[in-house]
């Protein structure tokens, strides 16, 4: 899809966004009981799929929600109607009108009836579980009726080519039509589709973030809560105990209501219990060996309040603070759960004029609240969550569909396809390749030219390719494991660094002959498997993650552990591409290269610690072009070195990270160096 089209498809789904929002401020200011806020994801879903529909839909409650926060939480439910629909007219269920009309009580089940369970887990309700579902529902019918009828309706205004136009797509190939892209699709698959696992890593990753910054959330939010909860019972108990008078305690104890002034303080420990919304009981007890022996103990609507002098038992919970309680000593609050239910408890003491503590007052708390409070705190996160989510997996799923697995899938499709019985059939399954045309502009792309190339070839050489028979067999399965494994490399530096390194490999190995250095080793055919080699050391760079091989900034210690495996994945990458070829060639002096050219000549290096010569020459001729090739230059995270100073830290090294013989010739020769860096000088953005 080009550029231009999909910027007109973002302004018309944009324009369906508004079609939600208008039609719902429309219905709130006529004072209906209804939303119709869907018309615009209907609307989305059956012109443009699954991605537009959901996009519509979230949006709109985002939008909706600065006029009423509420909305927030249900972009979720609008999210899976928009799934809902777009599963539905896959299947032609809006192409005629009374077949749409069978998709209303569908509709009204996941508006009515899930978001009635969502709303009773948020806000509770009045009138029952059931009964609360059942009136949303009858409801919802009457609300997706009518959007059901009017996007239908806008639906038959819209020419039939604009309407298919509004499919949301991007094609990095020919497109594919549905019965090429099941054919496609049903390849032959070993294990688990591509796609499938796409999707299963990203639902994995999501739902594993979810849960546990949902947890983390839980834990904070519930702890705040206490801790809330602990400051206001005490801050009532300390009220409370200063309201008592410590010198009439115990005339209260045996005169209870006779007792002067028992009723005020009475009426002011009401008045201090109902200042605040979350004090279940006050009460004033005197801790004595027997129990709790009653000074005052408030109504309340549900229990009668102990006259004064009765004598209450311990709960078993306080048992441990009584022998505290009877010094007359403070405790911290409690929470327990045992005759009164679950409540945090703060005990005050009250003293006499003499300092003496006689009683203590006590709030307790209803901690039922924090659960119901976090039951609401649940649905609220996994609500935003689920639309959230939804609407990322489909995005990802719309993604790698026409950037990768349709691409993928269509190449393994027409290679696949290869016919081999005749010449007229080779240049027909070359032409179904070329065909595709596919334009991802990235490995995908690289990988499709380079098939059709390969097959191209294959199709010009074909005679001599049966003359060559197991031979040619055998290098092109070696060749096609590599470039399979190679297909995968990401790092943006790679292509020059490759062909720096490989010249000033070149350079070294000739120099070393020329003055008889290592001439046990080095002769003309040593020299031409290292070059061919030479391009292969980073190989192992394919397995490390993208975001560590592209940092814009120095690796952390972890990151670095990471990227120092290339070593051994190249070694395992290269080994298996020997082992698919009798002759190895020149791939016995690619595994020494991509194993050991990190290798330092003290023993320091990785991934082994060689040291000396046990380092194979090869490698150690690569740590010097490698390095010295780093420096020199620009990366992301740094500026390059100087051709003076690069050259410095070279010799520098000699003897420590490097073989000092190499670094003789190289840096004695160093005009020749320069002239390979000023040829392949570039600066990486």
């Amino acid at each position: 899809m080009k550029r231009k089209s999909k910027i007109r498809l973002i302004f018309v789904y944009i324009l369906f966004i508004l079609v939600n929002i208008v039609l719902n401020r429309f219905v709130k200011g006529l004072g209906w009981p209804l939303y119709v806020d869907n018309v615009g994801t209907t609307l989305g879903a059956v012109l443009g799929g699954y991605l537009p529909g959901i996009f519509v839909g979230y949006v709109t409650n985002i939008i909706n929600s600065t006029a009423d926060p509420t909305n927030l939480f249900y972009a979720g439910i609008s999210v899976l109607i928009a799934v809902s629909i777009s599963f539905m007219a896959e299947r032609g269920l809006y192409k005629k009108f009374w077949k749409a009309l069978l998709t209303i009580p569908v509709l009204a089940f996941m508006g009515g009836c899930v978001g009635s369970v969502l709303t009773y887990f948020l806000y509770g309700s009045d009138i029952g579980f059931w009964a609360q579902i059942w009136n949303d529902f009858k409801l919802d019918l009457l609300d997706k009726a009518i959007t059901v009828v009017i996007a239908y309706a806008i639906m038959k205004l819209i020419p039939k080519k604009a309407a298919e136009e509004l499919a949301f797509t991007d094609w990095c190939q020919k497109p594919l039509s549905k019965s090429q892209i099941k054919m496609a699709t049903q390849a032959s698959k070993k294990g688990m589709s591509l796609r499938n696992r796409i999707i299963v890593i990203i639902t994995c990753i999501m739902v594993f973030v979810a849960v546990v910054t949902t947890a983390i959330s839980f834990y904070i939010y519930k702890n705040f809560a206490i801790d809330q909860y602990k400051a206001t019972g005490r801050s009532i108990a300390k009220l409370a105990a200063s309201t008592v008078d410590g010198d009439k305690v115990e005339d209260y104890l045996t005169n209870g209501v006779q007792a002067n002034g028992y009723e005020e303080t009475k009426e002011r420990l009401t008045q201090i219990r109902d200042s605040s919304g979350y004090i279940e009981y006050v009460y004033v007890y005197k801790i004595m060996e027997d129990g709790c022996h009653v000074v005052f103990d408030l109504d309340t609507e549900e229990v009668s309040g102990s006259p004064a002098g009765t004598v209450i038992e311990f709960d078993e919970s306080f048992m441990e603070l009584v022998p505290t309680l009877l010094k007359g000593g403070s405790i911290d609050p409690i929470i327990t759960d045992d005759t009164y239910g679950w409540l945090l408890t703060d005990y005050e003491p009250v003293f006499n004029s003499k300092g003496e503590c006689v009683c203590y007052a006590g709030a307790d708390i209803n901690m039922e609240e924090i659960r119901l409070n976090g039951i609401s705190f649940l649905a609220k996160v996994i609500s935003l969550f689920m639309g959230f989510f939804i609407l990322v997996l489909v995005l990802c799923m719309w993604f790698s569909e026409y950037h990768l697995t349709f691409p993928v899938d269509a190449m393994t499709f027409a290679a696949g396809e290869f016919a081999y019985n005749s010449d007229d059939s080779l240049e027909t399954s070359v032409e179904r390749l070329k065909e595709l045309e596919i334009t991802t502009g990235d490995e995908i792309e690289n990988l499709y030219h380079v098939i059709v190339k390969t097959m191209s070839d294959t199709v010009r050489y074909a005679e001599e390719v049966h003359q060559k028979g197991d031979q040619l067999a055998n290098m092109q399965n070696g060749l096609i494991y590599i470039l399979a494994d190679l297909v995968e490399s990401r790092d943006k530096c790679t292509g020059d660094h490759v062909k720096k390194t490989a010249a000033y490999v070149k350079l070294i190995l000739q120099l070393l002959k020329e003055d008889g250095v290592y001439s046990d080793v080095v002769n003309d055919d040593y020299i031409k498997d290292v070059c061919n080699s030479a391009p292969l050391h980073d190989v192992g760079k394919i397995k490390v993650s993208d975001v560590i091989l592209n940092k814009p900034a120095r690796l952390t210690d972890e990151e670095y552990e990471q990227m120092k495996k290339h070593t051994t994945e190249g070694k395992t990458i290269i080994e298996s591409a020997m082992a698919l070829s009798k002759d190895a060639g020149y791939l016995s002096e690619a595994l020494n290269l991509a194993t050991y050219h990190h290798e330092k000549w003290d023993g320091t290096g990785y991934p082994v610690g060689m040291k000396g010569e046990e380092i194979p020459l090869s490698a150690r001729i690569m740590a010097v072009s490698d390095v010295f090739d780093a420096l020199v230059s620009t990366r992301s995270y740094k500026k390059p070195f100087t051709f003076e100073e690069a050259m410095k830290i070279i010799v520098d090294g000699s003897g420590t990270h490097f073989d000092p013989k190499i670094v003789k010739v190289f840096s004695e020769n160093a005009d020749k160096v320069k002239e390979i860096a000023d040829e392949h000088k570039r600066t990486i953005g």
